[in-house]
């Protein structure tokens, strides 16, 4: 077994260090505070190509694996950025793969390369108020009229919507009450965002507010048929072929962020006086971040396995999920324990551990919960009773 990263993925680690280093905490802070989209920080990742990571090289990308787009990813949110930064890019760097798998040519053509340079920002509606983690309840619905659809519903939690011309939507052209399988039915769309027709509004919220979340609300939206992702009724399956790789790149954000937690926790603990002399030689504080530094190694090696199998086309979801886990836990550890290890200055966000203990936070929530991560643990590979 080897761990040693290739030249390629070397070079891309350094080179997205060296960029997202750029950007310091400072500059996060201040589009936090001011509710700021980073649009320098989005311009300079899309134009050092870094967007296309994963977008075949026949639309403009560098057709790279998960494995890249995770160190991409990681750096990105270890550099101090966290989930401002890592949001900000997220869905171009991956998000869109039910359109690369699925989308015809035309789709992939008409949207892909203007991805890949940063010129088209679009978001991902799935979510629901009414359905949450339960995707089949979804009841945004999407009616034929000749050569269109009349989309009408609501989405919650769209990150990024008010920044998109685009949006990747997830509708019902078939009721629930009238498919054989809950999962049938459901229908895929890559699409303008009309604002005549789909009214956003900003959801106030404890952290990460770089990157806006938004409620969507749909009133007769007009989509082509030719923005249909594949066929009707199989958006399901589409958008399962990306939540593995999903999960992955949500795990290497939160390990990064817990690496850039620890190491201002470590300067801290290295500078700061008390008795006189640092606290870090106190046990008390010292243990629990070397504690946080296992617990983030550790973690990243499940990440790992999980990369290297998803690119060799082998079954994950074991691995992809534990890792998420695994990640979000040792990453929320560690910004819980940098804050501690401030004292009342981590309550300060001049010191930018409250930022990340935000950020942390948010992980073990998004996109799908520690407890629903345990419940696929639970059935799937120690194949107990489901439970919901």
């Amino acid at each position: 077994m080897d761990f040693e990263l290739t030249e390629d993925q070397s070079i891309i680690r350094k080179a997205v260090a060296e960029l997202a280093a750029r950007f310091d905490d400072q500059y996060w802070l201040e589009k936090d505070s001011a509710h700021e989209f980073p649009a320098e920080f989005y311009n300079a990742f899309a134009q050092a190509g870094w967007l296309g990571i994963t977008t075949p090289e026949e639309y403009g990308g560098h057709g790279f694996g998960i494995t890249e787009a995770s160190i991409v990813i990681e750096e990105v949110s270890a550099s101090g950025g966290g989930m401002n930064a890592a949001s900000a890019v997220h869905l171009s760097i991956f998000g869109l793969h039910p359109v690369i798998v699925h989308g015809s040519e035309d789709l992939k053509r008409r949207n892909l390369p203007r991805i890949v340079t940063g010129d088209l920002h679009a978001c991902f509606g799935v979510t629901e108020p009414g359905a949450g983690l339960d995707t089949t309840r979804i009841t945004t619905f999407a009616r034929r009229d000749g050569d269109h659809y009349v989309v009408n519903g609501r989405k919650v939690w769209i990150s990024k919507a008010q920044e998109s011309e685009k949006i990747l939507l997830l509708t019902r052209t078939t009721k629930f009450e009238e498919v054989a399988k809950k999962t049938d039915g459901l229908t895929l769309f890559f699409t303008d965002l009309d604002r005549d027709r789909v009214d956003i509004r900003p959801i106030q919220k404890m952290g990460r507010n770089a990157v806006s979340s938004n409620e969507l609300f749909i009133d007769d939206l007009r989509i082509p048929v030719a923005d249909r992702v594949g066929e009707e009724g199989e958006g399901f399956r589409y958008i399962l072929d990306g939540l593995n790789p999903e999960r992955m790149l949500v795990a290497a954000e939160a390990l990064g962020l817990g690496r850039a937690a620890l190491r201002r926790a470590v300067a801290y603990a290295n500078e700061r006086e008390v008795f006189g002399r640092p606290i870090g030689m106190n046990q008390g504080l010292q243990f629990p971040l070397a504690d946080s530094l296992a617990r983030l190694d550790a973690a990243e090696l499940v990440l790992r396995k999980a990369t290297w199998l998803y690119d060799r086309g082998q079954p994950c979801a074991r691995e992809a999920n534990t890792a998420k886990y695994l990640c979000a836990e040792a990453g929320f550890q560690a910004a819980d324990r940098a804050l501690q290890t401030h004292g009342g200055m981590g309550y300060a966000e001049e010191y930018h551990v409250a930022r990340y203990f935000r950020e942390a936070r948010l992980l073990r929530i998004a996109p799908i919960s520690q407890e629903m991560v345990l419940n696929y643990l639970g059935s799937h590979v120690l194949h107990l009773p489901r439970s919901y």
